[in-house]
């Protein structure tokens, strides 16, 4: 038995993920972008939740998506709606999951043919205390 949903041709996969790298089927990215079902990876400018402003979310209605996946960085946390009004307005679902997650689900739409665009907040990796090295916690996609 299948697990795993059928990958559908031209559409973009997420194959690997750490906090501040994604890796979408064979190209790297170390800041925050916007990848959508089909076409273009977008650098997205928004290098941390915090920096979140309605334009960000006014970037996604180019790509004409269904539903988008918020990754909201390394813990999940919800954009204020306000944020998201050029969304909520023209009927677009939002997801908000952190980055990790949204990745995941990402990956299970995008094989279901969704149109479905992942906007993921990519923070600088965070370091243990003291060892010098960074914290790695590589998460399966």
């Amino acid at each position: 038995m299948k697990l795993q949903p059928e990958h559908i041709e031209g559409a973009h996969a997420i194959t690997a993920f750490t906090p501040g790298m994604v890796r979408v089927d064979d190209q790297t990215y170390t800041a925050s972008v916007l990848v959508p079902w089909r076409g273009e990876v977008l650098p997205w400018p928004c290098a941390a939740f915090e920096q979140l402003r309605a334009e960000h979310f006014e970037q996604l209605l180019a790509l004409a998506p269904e539903l988008v996946i918020f990754g909201s960085g390394q813990r999940l946390r919800f954009a204020v709606p306000a944020l998201m009004r050029s969304l909520i307005e023209r009927r677009v679902g939002v997801e908000t999951m952190d980055t990790a997650a949204a990745c995941r689900t990402y990956n299970v739409l995008a094989g279901e043919g969704r149109l479905v665009v992942a906007a993921l907040i990519l923070e600088a990796p965070a370091f243990t205390q003291g060892a010098g090295e960074p914290a790695r916690h590589r998460q399966p996609v």
